[in-house]
């Protein structure tokens, strides 16, 4: 946000357009080994249709200059620049980047049917009129007393370059309604794909786990359709400590410790250093820890795990280490998304970082911080 609204004061004072233009030219794509100018330098059409647009510009700037419109040389060489630029990468840009920039130009060009043809053709004329008509009142009111003439030709010229524009606008601003409303909607879906996985799926395995003991498949199923029930139709989603009643960091360790213990038998070691009142960062923090937790439960094959917590003014970290078998996070399967969603993905959607060291034989530490605002150190209770 702070580099968009730099570029936007910049533009304002004229720079900003051909500062963009050439960084678009000489920055590569993600993904990508070389950038747009390197291709555009072999492209002699190109060069050839950019440089015939810019000389273009600068005799309509010379006729201006001409006419009495001397500011408008203050915006000549950055104009030429960026006409220039934006042929070379129209014509030598990706094949996705084109379509995108087909897609956000075709409000201005319009050449998508006939309908759509005919309504450009008369905007643009409208637009023409109203553009030539307040440069000419401009043009006259700096030699004339009247004040008016100037404003009533201002008015002129931006009527013509709203009408010219506005299509252009409005699909930009439908765009980053789609865009903002398409990942809200991915946020919501990747964030119930780490509550399923980390009930339903944890369930499901324990019960594989437990098959030959018909009572603990009872118990596990019968909890499993507690919490479900009380997800669909009580609001209370698996795992959030807020929903069970808890607003405290250290009451949050306590709770993943009892449930880690009575679900998998294993014992965990809590400790937490300070404590601090719960929000949607901490809740977040609190799952993935409670995740890690459940991990190392179920694949060290430690029989002790530790939980260690730590709230300091700006930041909250949790540790959960084991000196179990350990293992190569860099050979985990795709299919288990244990560690990259219910873990990795949700610490990142929420700001914090994770760290995992392990090797094989050597147990396992996951260290996960979080930042949070500054606010009163409670003492420790636990």
């Amino acid at each position: 946000m702070v580099i968009r609204l730099l570029f936007v004061l910049a533009a304002l004072l004229s720079v900003g357009v051909p500062a963009y233009v050439i960084a678009w030219l000489l920055v590569p794509m993600v993904g990508e080994d070389t950038n747009i100018a390197t291709k555009a330098l072999t492209d002699r059409r190109g060069l050839a249709l950019a440089a015939g647009l810019g000389s273009l510009l600068v005799v309509v700037l010379i006729i201006a200059s001409v006419l009495g419109a001397g500011w408008l040389g203050n915006l000549a060489w950055p104009l030429v620049i960026g006409i220039a630029g934006v042929a070379l990468i129209w014509r030598n840009a990706s094949v996705d980047e084109q379509m995108t920039l087909r897609r956000l130009a075709e409000p201005l060009l319009g050449w998508t049917g006939k309908g759509k043809r005919s309504a450009t053709v008369v905007r643009a004329s409208a637009a023409v009129v109203l553009l030539v008509s307040g440069l000419a009142i401009l043009l006259a009111g700096h030699y004339g007393a009247q004040l008016l003439r100037p404003l009533g030709g201002l008015i002129l010229v931006v009527a013509a370059i709203v009408l010219i524009l506005g299509p252009w606008w409005l699909r930009i601003a439908r765009d980053l309604v789609s865009e903002r409303q398409a990942r809200v909607r991915a946020e919501e879906r990747a964030d119930m794909a780490t509550r399923v996985h980390d009930s339903v799926l944890q369930t499901l395995a324990l019960i594989q786990r437990n098959a030959d003991q018909p009572a603990q498949v009872v118990k596990l199923a019968r909890a499993q359709e507690r919490e479900l029930r009380s997800w669909l139709f009580g609001g209370k989603t698996p795992g959030a400590v807020h929903d069970q009643g808890t607003t405290t960091l250290a009451a949050g360790v306590r709770l993943i410790q009892q449930e880690v213990e009575a679900r998998y038998g294993v014992a965990v070691e809590a400790v937490t250093v300070g404590d601090c009142g719960l929000d949607d960062q901490l809740d977040a923090l609190l799952a993935a820890a409670r995740e890690a937790t459940v991990n190392a439960a179920k694949w060290s094959g430690a029989d002790v795990i530790s939980l260690f917590a730590e709230a300091e003014p700006t930041e909250v970290s949790v540790f959960v280490r084991d000196r179990g078998r350990g293992f190569d996070p860099a050979a985990v399967p795709g299919d288990r998304k244990g560690l990259a969603e219910s873990v990795r993905a949700r610490m990142a959607r929420r700001g914090g970082s994770v760290v995992v060291r392990s090797a094989l034989g050597d147990g396992t530490e996951v260290s996960l911080r979080i930042p949070r605002v500054a606010g009163p150190r409670q003492p420790s209770r636990a």
